[in-house]
């Protein structure tokens, strides 16, 4: 019971630490694209306690951009606010899905295999958020296209260049983590 409730506080403390790094400026020429400096908590969490506590945590933090964050200053209605919120940052956690993988080769020392895992559990946890933004871009904000511009290509062109970044981003930074202190990616029993 203990350990479940430590995982649990860590899901807590990742959500407020993802929240608290919302907070740092990050100033862009366009509002549709957003460095993500939470993901980088949020998918170590993930690596490290898989998908369901990455995935509550992500909520929460999602949760908490409604509340204290930015996310009234971008309401247009309460489905979008869903969307791009607790939806979106709850999916930021599926690098979670690969947890057991990154632990089971961070056990066997298989550097090149636990690199790529990293790699791909962060590109596929900044797809999944993404995922959540392209179809708010493509239902809501799609009304604000250019005129003629299809609303599949609008969101696709002002989320793409997010998507990319935040990938490369966290992945590198993941990486770095990784040959620094390979003991953040294990869990302490």
């Amino acid at each position: 019971m203990r350990s479940k409730t430590v995982v649990w506080v860590e899901a807590t403390i990742i959500a407020a630490l993802a929240m608290g790094l919302s907070f740092i400026p990050i100033q862009t020429g366009n509002a549709s694209f957003d460095l993500s400096l939470g993901l980088v908590p949020l998918v170590l969490y993930g690596y490290r306690r898989g998908l369901l506590p990455a995935m509550l945590s992500g909520f929460v933090w999602g949760l908490l951009n409604i509340v204290l964050g930015s996310a009234m200053k971008n309401f247009v209605s309460v489905p979008q606010i869903i969307f791009e919120y607790p939806f979106a940052f709850a999916f930021g956690g599926m690098g979670g899905l690969l947890s057991s993988k990154v632990q089971a080769s961070l056990v066997n020392s298989q550097k090149g295999q636990t690199l790529r895992l990293i790699v791909l559990g962060s590109i596929l946890a900044t797809f999944s958020r993404w995922f959540w933004h392209f179809w708010a871009g493509v239902f809501v904000w799609g009304a604000y296209a250019p005129e003629g511009m299809n609303p599949y290509l609008y969101s696709l062109v002002a989320n793409g260049a997010s998507f990319l970044a935040n990938a490369v981003y966290v992945s590198v930074v993941m990486v770095l983590l990784y040959n620094i202190a390979p003991r953040l990616f294990v869990p302490k029993k």
